[in-house]
């Protein structure tokens, strides 16, 4: 793979591993936790990743750092948190959103438990197995856990990406396409370990200086090579952001926390008591009894999921 070009693929992935050395944050799901007692102990590190890797879906680093640290602390290996019912972990979850994601990652735990000896294995097909594990995340994990050469494609990668080759503004559509991939791919460095540290590398520029809104092009490493910047950095169309107040997911937050700060079943009353619009409250708790993210108690009340 030719690198001396400094606006090829290859070239800017050099550029950016440079640029890395000297810019990346300092988060701890970066640091190498395998090396215990001088041995390296895979399972460890890919459990951290995986951990901070579910997390960071739609939620920012900064609400993430301390949910993660806590969840580290109490569930130091998948083993840990096997053992607990998965309300547990949904209660630890608190109220970083989303909370499928805290059943999804209690749901991959016992599943490596079962299949794997408690250890996260390092197979991207065995990855992709976990119960809630998709394309992405195990991409991420074989990558940044266990050092293998994978395109991973998040949102931060796919804005930086089609601005550097295709101009735009942004990526276009939800999802990252097998198109993107490919690209990605191709500016991956061959050895397996570069090629992690660029793609770690790739995400923080997105993160920190290729921003969605108002990026900072005079302190990017590869502007020069930037097709967008070169065209004049094009607007796109503007993207609404998402409410939240006064939806069924604040409705879902709400009752939940109500199920959260009890150690036992809760009442309808007390759950009346977290929102007064009654059929939205209802339609909000059938959602969290289908998402198995509450449970109905034999008595009528509800609870978290066992």
């Amino acid at each position: 793979m030719r690198t001396d070009d400094p606006t090829a693929p290859a070239g800017v992935a050099t550029t950016l591993v440079s640029w890395y050395a000297e810019a990346a944050r300092d988060l701890p799901w970066r640091r190498d936790p395998r090396a215990v007692d001088g041995e390296r102990s895979p399972g460890v590190g890919g459990w951290a990743v995986l951990v901070s890797e579910v997390m960071l879906q739609q939620t920012p680093v900064a609400r993430v750092l301390p949910a993660y640290v806590a969840w580290l602390d109490r569930w130091p290996t998948p083993a840990a948190l096997a053992r607990e019912p998965a309300g547990e972990a949904v209660r630890m979850w608190g109220r970083l959103g989303y909370h499928r994601r805290a059943l999804s990652l209690h749901a991959a735990a016992a599943a490596i438990v079962a299949r794997h000896e408690g250890e996260v294995p390092a197979d991207l097909d065995d990855l992709l197995a976990l119960p809630g594990v998709g394309a992405y995340t195990a991409r991420a994990v074989a990558s940044f856990a266990f050092g293998q050469r994978h395109p991973v494609v998040d949102t931060n990668v796919r804005r930086v990406v089609a601005r550097l080759f295709e101009g735009q503004p942004d990526a276009a559509g939800a999802a990252a396409t097998a198109r993107e991939r490919a690209l990605v791919e191709s500016m991956l460095p061959d050895a397996p370990s570069h090629a992690a540290t660029f793609s770690v590398a790739l995400m923080e520029l997105g993160a920190l200086v290729c921003t969605a809104r108002s990026p900072r092009c005079a302190l990017c490493p590869v502007s020069s090579s930037c097709a967008w910047l070169a065209a004049g950095s094009p607007a796109g169309s503007a993207r609404r952001a998402q409410t939240y107040a006064g939806t069924d997911r604040q409705v879902r937050g709400r009752l939940l926390a109500v199920l959260r700060d009890h150690d036992g079943p809760v009442a309808a009353d007390e759950l009346a008591r977290a929102w007064d619009e009654p059929q939205q409250r209802d339609r909000a708790l059938a959602s969290l009894l289908a998402d198995g993210l509450a449970r109905t108690h034999e008595d009528g009340r509800y609870a978290l999921p066992d």
